[in-house]
């Protein structure tokens, strides 16, 4: 079975959350058999040179790279919020270039499913139509208009909070119209699911996770009691991630400070703005920027937290938090779309003061930190091995062609 993939970024290197969802998906696919092909943007945000892919992972997937700048202009975005019913982050990914690469390789190869990995890609469908008798997936790795409908609900600024409304609206509209246009949908989670086929019910669909090789998430070995540092590491020009945060250091943050002065918070991310690294920047605070290697920052530390009120899909940085064994404490958001047990897997907390609690509990009692962290594992493997789920995925492509 031949599959084409589209993607609005190159996954590689798999730093954030969604390259690690689609990278994952497309190594599990093409080994379990699939001849697997990927066209992607090569954005200026996400720039990495093609040529150092490494050779093995070449070998599994063939990358097709289109160079674009999706940059925000504000001419641009004015005009568009002013004479377009269409949203602009959608908007930017629109590529002459592009469309005359996939043109060429739906002529010269004969594929069995079109990929799209998200909602913004859907100015392609018509063509892929014109020229392929592939069917069409799309991979919904969020609901996308809830994540811009719960900024505007959380955000105090009134121009702000009218652009994020009127933003939520349109990608609603456009999620909508894209479940018509398409014929399987591959959703990230059953509450996504439930959401997505609200506009057509009988749309072929399937849940697939976003997947983990546990073989690449070495255990964490737990620090003994009374250690004093955790953890933060994700994306910190993701505007959820930046909401997160704010709220934890202004809500958790002096809650643990009572309990203990010596806690310490340490944050590590790419592409903070200034504003923000001013704005984090306190004696109980360590920021450490990109770290050049992600897992030895996590496996330092006991306890990682996801404060997240904002966003949607599944958090892959609490996954792989659960696979190396950490103790995870997060927020009911935060925890959308992962069917852990609270207690059991990972803490959920919904305010600062339980938040807190929860922290200094794992840091302390060593006995459940232990036992959180083996059961957090052990659900990694169950739920989302990668292999297990591109195969589940390759099954229902199969049935569907």
């Amino acid at each position: 079975m031949k599959l084409l993939i589209l993607s609005t970024k190159l996954p590689y290197p798999p730093r954030d959350g969604g390259a690690i969802a689609t990278l994952n998906l497309a190594i599990g696919l093409a080994r379990s058999g699939m001849e697997v092909t990927m066209l992607t943007f090569n954005t200026r945000k996400h720039y990495f040179p093609p040529g150092e892919i490494p050779a093995e992972l070449r070998q599994q997937i063939r990358f097709l790279v289109v160079n674009h700048d999706t940059s925000v202009n504000p001419v641009n975005a004015l005009f568009n919020l002013l004479f377009s019913r269409r949203p602009y982050i959608a908007q930017r990914f629109r590529s002459r270039t592009f469309a005359t690469e996939l043109k060429n390789i739906l002529e010269s190869g004969s594929f069995d499913i079109v990929q799209l990995e998200g909602p913004y890609l859907d100015a392609y469908i018509p063509l892929i139509r014109e020229h392929s008798p592939a069917k069409i997936s799309c991979r919904a790795h969020n609901v996308e208009h809830e994540i811009w409908e719960r900024r505007w609900k959380n955000d105090p600024w009134m121009p702000t909070r009218n652009y994020y409304r009127n933003l939520a609206e349109r990608i609603r509209r456009l999620e909508q119209e894209l479940v018509k246009k398409i014929d399987l949908l591959i959703p990230i989670s059953d509450r996504d699911r439930e959401h997505l086929l609200s506009e057509k019910p009988e749309l072929k669909s399937i849940t697939i996770p976003a997947g983990i090789d546990l073989s690449a998430y070495p255990r964490n070995n737990l620090k003994t009691p009374g250690e004093k540092d955790i953890c933060f590491i994700g994306a910190l020009d993701w505007a959820p991630n930046q909401e997160g945060l704010i709220w934890f250091i202004y809500k958790v943050l002096p809650h643990l400070m009572e309990r203990d002065p010596d806690i310490r918070l340490h944050i590590a991310g790419r592409n903070a703005p200034e504003r923000f690294i001013h704005k984090i920047t306190q004696p109980s605070i360590v920021y450490h920027g990109e770290v050049e290697d992600a897992g030895a920052f996590m496996n330092a530390h006991r306890v990682m937290v996801a404060p997240l009120l904002s966003g949607s899909g599944i958090r892959v940085k609490i996954l792989e938090g659960m696979a190396r064994g950490m103790c995870v404490v997060t927020t009911p958001i935060g925890a959308e779309g992962i069917p852990a047990e609270h207690g059991k897997h990972l803490m959920i907390a919904e305010d600062g003061e339980h938040f807190a609690k929860s922290i200094m509990l794992l840091l302390n009692d060593n006995t459940l930190a232990t036992d959180l962290a083996s059961e957090a594992r052990n659900f990694i493997l169950e739920k989302f091995d990668t292999f297990t789920i591109a195969s589940n995925l390759g099954d229902f492509y199969k049935q569907m062609t």
